[in-house]
């Protein structure tokens, strides 16, 4: 089949469809380049007024999802491309929102390991 279109990686990070937490996740131990979906991080991980007055920051809710992503790579096996594991995010003083977050592994634009996490039901 001849390909009539492509969205690369390096697109959808300049697009804002994914922002590069790849820094963040380099103090957490990941040791590959990784994106979390603009959902994911503007619904869940970007602290609201809200939510800094409760003590939470962007920083730490962003830190909270990489070290799960860590912890739950270690559990499941090396040789796994996709996981799955749960997220509790303190929404406002008397509300934890529960979700699913997914991560996958594979090849970059250039052929080399980025992760991307999402919320479940993106791809």
């Amino acid at each position: 089949m001849e390909m009539i279109y492509s969205y690369t990686r390096a697109q959808a990070l300049e697009d804002g469809v994914l922002v590069d937490v790849t820094h963040t996740a380099s103090a957490c131990g990941l040791r590959v380049p990784v994106a979390i979906t603009d959902t994911l991080y503007h619904g869940y991980i970007e602290a609201s007024a809200t939510q800094a007055k409760l003590g939470q920051t962007t920083e730490g809710r962003l830190k909270d999802v990489l070290i799960l992503l860590l912890f739950n790579a270690a559990s499941s096996g090396r040789n796994k491309a996709e996981i799955r594991y749960p997220v509790t995010f303190l929404m406002t003083e008397d509300k934890r929102e529960t979700i699913t977050v997914k991560a996958v592994i594979d090849g970059g634009d250039d052929g080399k390991p980025v992760i991307t996490v999402m919320l479940e039901n993106e791809d």
